[in-house]
């Protein structure tokens, strides 16, 4: 409460700064201090210590499941009724213009003080929970990178709607543990991913689904449907020729691969020139035939919307 109620003095950039500044200094703070942070190597518990209630000592893994998906669709019950109430509301207009919330009357650094204490109240249900799961807390649950890797599943989902950061999260944990088990070159990807977002969808993928209400509404998805279709192909072979160039340039720099590169199930070998020129050829239908596309989807959106006028 005490440092809410400093960084909520500012907002914007100032905002983000101040919090990050005291992120940093918990950081620092946990290895200097190590009698009450633990140092390196954090504080550690065991989550079966106790007598089981009814049969449950959340020793296996499947209770600690079914414990932090009951508590996440709470919360998650909870954030959204808050969002429906007038300090909700506050909060979305001290978002998008605190000038305007000030001239009517009401104090934006009050509601943005109230919203961090609201904000750190759910997360600390979350670090508890993480707690239960991994049974140990170290410095790196409280270091810039966390923090960095939570505002990025938000911008990925969207920031402006509910549902935005939760797809982001689920994302995030793809990049992270599905696709991280499969390539080395997975943080590349997400990296790549976000330089997307943010040229083509600065409102993250909430915003690409929302722009599709009104035309769903009045039942003129089919418009849309068919030049989908056309477009996802050459997305697909893009997205082939990328995953190729990545995969047979990390593979030449990894001496443990033994130069040879996994693609699709086939074993290639980056050093002869075949798989290059094979992906040169798809970098070059993909790019010919997206730029097509997205003229053919243009025009359906136009066809759409005009279909929309009264």
């Amino acid at each position: 409460m005490l440092f809410g109620y400093v960084t909520t003095r500012r907002a914007g950039t100032t905002f983000s700064m101040i919090t990050l500044g005291i992120g940093e200094m918990v950081f620092a703070s946990a290895l200097m201090l190590p009698d009450f942070f633990g140092g390196e190597g954090g504080v550690s518990t065991n989550r079966s210590i106790g007598e089981p209630l009814l049969g449950i000592s959340f020793g296996p893994a499947r209770q600690v499941y079914y414990l932090i998906a009951v508590w996440c669709l709470i919360s998650m019950a909870l954030m959204y009724a808050w969002t429906q109430t007038p300090l909700g509301r506050l909060a979305n207009a001290v978002r998008d213009n605190p000038e305007r919330v000030a001239f009517v009357g009401y104090n934006p650094q009050r509601v943005r003080y109230l919203v961090v204490i609201l904000s750190a109240f759910f997360a600390g249900i979350a670090g508890a929970l993480s707690c239960i799961n991994f049974e140990i807390v170290t410095a790196e649950n409280v270091s810039a990178v966390r923090s960095g890797a939570v505002l990025l599943a938000a911008f990925i989902g969207g920031m402006g709607t509910f549902f935005g950061p939760i797809i982001g999260a689920v994302l995030t944990v793809f990049f992270t543990v599905a696709l991280s088990g499969i390539t080395k070159a997975w943080l590349l990807y997400l990296g790549l991913f976000f330089v997307l977002m943010v040229m083509y969808a600065p409102g993250g993928i909430a915003s690409l689904l929302t722009m599709h209400a009104p035309i769903l509404r009045r039942g003129k998805l089919g418009t849309l449907l068919p030049a989908y279709g056309v477009a996802i192909v050459p997305a697909l072979v893009l997205l082939a020729a990328l995953i190729a160039t990545v995969e047979m340039i990390y593979a030449v720099q990894d001496d443990s691969a033994g130069g040879v590169a996994t693609l699709f199930g086939l074993s290639v070998q980056p050093a002869t020139w075949t798989p290059w020129a094979v992906t040169a050829v798809l970098w070059a239908a993909g790019g010919g035939g997206l730029r097509i596309a997205a003229g053919r989807l243009r025009a359906a959106w136009d066809l759409a919307l005009q279909e929309r006028q009264p």
